[in-house]
């Protein structure tokens, strides 16, 4: 638990699926694929030409936590991200536990978590995992989870025209939301430390990234298609 209420995207995937935690040369990375990575206050300041040098093209910064947590670095991170030529968005983690799923989308737009059609923004993300904090499903069945996933969505989507994107694992997905249905709207992030994505989320047959690895301090994460895809994710109103 942390008691700052500041937890990282995949911070417990990593306690609870932590697999085998595999370097880049150990998954396939074929010509329609695009390399990037994730951070939060953790990273502090970033040094972005670095990561521009080691070939990540795209980065999610963590914006928002509840609504009570803002990452006192994402000025740092999502403007540094950018100014280097990267494709940039920011991430939620989400609470379930403590307000709405529309309070919280709100919340996350009015500190960055926002989307413009300028092809270098990236629709933002729903980081949705074990509970830090107690029971992993928050306390919610599957059906209100769904419902909190639906609130999230539905007004993010209502605010920017643009779906979020949703960042979990399967095991968790399988646990807390069952088969409930979001992949005619919203593309799937899935994390799995390991060399293949392995099985997905109910109804997603195929995922929009993929986090393979968080290990080395930085988080990696591979889109699954050609640059110019990539740019289309960011600039394309759904």
């Amino acid at each position: 638990m942390n008691a700052t209420g500041n937890h990282t995207m995949g911070s417990m995937v990593r306690l609870h699926e932590p697999g085998t935690q595999v370097s880049e040369d150990q998954v396939p990375h074929l010509m329609a694929t695009v390399e990037g990575i994730d951070v939060a206050s953790y990273q502090g300041n970033v040094n972005w030409s670095s990561w521009w040098g080691a070939g990540k093209r795209f980065a999610y910064v963590k914006a928002t936590e509840g609504t009570g947590y803002t990452n006192p670095y994402f000025a740092q991170q999502y403007n540094g991200s950018y100014n280097v030529g990267m494709i940039r968005g920011a991430y939620h983690f989400a609470r379930p536990d403590v307000s709405s799923g529309a309070t919280q989308a709100d919340y996350f737009i009015s500190h960055g978590g926002g989307w413009s059609a300028d092809g270098k923004t990236l629709p933002g993300a729903l980081d949705i995992e074990w509970n830090p904090y107690g029971g992993d499903c928050y306390g919610l069945s599957k059906a209100s989870m769904t419902n909190w996933i639906l609130s999230f969505s539905n007004r993010y989507h209502s605010r920017t025209n643009k779906w979020p994107a949703i960042y979990t694992a399967t095991s968790w997905w399988s646990e807390c939301v069952g088969n409930s249905d979001f992949s005619s709207t919203n593309p799937l992030w899935v994390a799995r430390y390991a060399t293949s994505a392995g099985t997905l989320p109910y109804a997603w047959s195929v995922y929009t990234i993929w986090q393979y690895s968080s290990s080395g301090g930085m988080d990696k994460n591979q889109f699954n298609g050609a640059y110019d895809r990539l740019q289309a994710f960011a600039t394309n109103h759904d």
